[in-house]
């Protein structure tokens, strides 16, 4: 599935995602793109908040979408990207990485969809990017499988 649709598109879908961000104090739009397992990709991008602690990382905006449509089961990969808002960044700029919050939630519908998601990881540009798995960015990770839950059902 990842073949077909590519890590390419699926940034892309993160890279528009971005630039529907409210980051109004940190000035950093982020956006991730879920792909699902019948080739639907679904976005999502940092919503913050006056309240900081309030604030959603877009990858988790994203899984929370996929879940209130019931397919936490079907997700396959994750793509997260962004940078300063209006711009796509000086050539060679950082390439984004899910904070530790949200490899938590990856984490989640990892084990709840059965497999190790794989993240791919770009610069707000796209033009580089790194291919990860959840358990790599996650080694050891506490889950649902600790709490005795297996994989939801499927759809």
């Amino acid at each position: 599935m990842i073949e077909d649709i590519g890590a390419a598109a699926l940034v892309g879908a993160a890279r528009a995602a971005a630039r529907h961000a409210h980051a109004p104090y940190s000035r950093f739009a982020v956006g991730a793109a879920v792909l699902l397992e019948d080739g639907t990709i679904v976005t999502g991008a940092n919503f913050e908040n006056a309240s900081y602690g309030l604030s959603l990382c877009a990858e988790t905006v994203a899984l929370a979408s996929v879940n209130a449509q019931g397919r936490l089961g079907a997700v396959v990969a994750l793509a997260v990207t962004g940078g300063a808002m209006g711009a796509d960044g000086p050539e060679g700029a950082a390439i984004v990485n899910p904070c530790g919050r949200c490899r938590q939630v990856i984490n989640e519908a990892a084990q709840m969809a059965g497999r190790d998601l794989v993240i791919f990881c770009a610069s707000p540009d796209g033009a580089h990017i790194r291919r990860h798995t959840i358990s790599s960015l996650l080694p050891d990770a506490f889950g649902p499988a600790d709490l005795g839950f297996g994989p939801a059902p499927r759809n």
